[in-house]
């Protein structure tokens, strides 16, 4: 766990942050958190952000994957779909996520896929769908974040993921 693995990122993307001098794997990447929970992030673009995470080392105390970890995932990937609208002038600040769980897992690997629901100038929303290794659904989940302007003086540091 913990071990990020190569995120797919459109090229333009790519270029845009790489102009900046930022190491876009790493700023989109799932955070301290996220890499305890052993969450890899496999593909990122503002349409769709999909990660996977182990549901061992995750459960509640009757063996299934805790909710709150399905919440973490969830707000991860969204968040990062954010960023990548919001785009290099913007930081995406989590203000709402609900999570709907729908049925429980007790081994293997789970993958959220987030799409996005709106996409607008000062806020994005986004579905993130968690399923288990058998396609079924486990959790729905909806994170909106505002889109902030980042500072003149943050220019020149661009926010970690765990910021996001």
């Amino acid at each position: 766990m913990g071990e990020q693995q190569h995120v797919k990122f459109p090229q333009e993307v790519i270029d845009e942050y790489a102009a900046l001098g930022v190491d876009l794997p790493a700023l989109f990447s799932a955070g301290h958190l996220g890499n305890r929970m052993g969450v890899q992030i496999v593909e990122a673009s503002a349409e769709k952000v999909v990660g996977t995470m182990p549901v061992e080392g995750n459960t509640q105390p009757y063996g299934l994957l805790h909710g709150g970890a399905s919440a973490v995932l969830a707000e991860t990937l969204g968040s990062v779909g954010s960023m990548l609208h919001g785009g290099v002038s913007k930081i995406a600040v989590g203000v709402d996520l609900n999570c709907t769980h729908h049925r429980g897992v007790r081994s293997g690997l789970v993958t959220g896929v987030a799409t996005p629901v709106h996409r607008g100038r000062s806020t994005a929303t986004y579905e993130i769908v968690i399923t288990d290794e058998q396609g079924k659904r486990v959790c729905s989940a909806r994170l909106t974040c505002l889109l902030r302007e980042i500072d003149p003086q943050d220019a020149g540091n661009p926010p970690s993921a765990g910021q996001a």
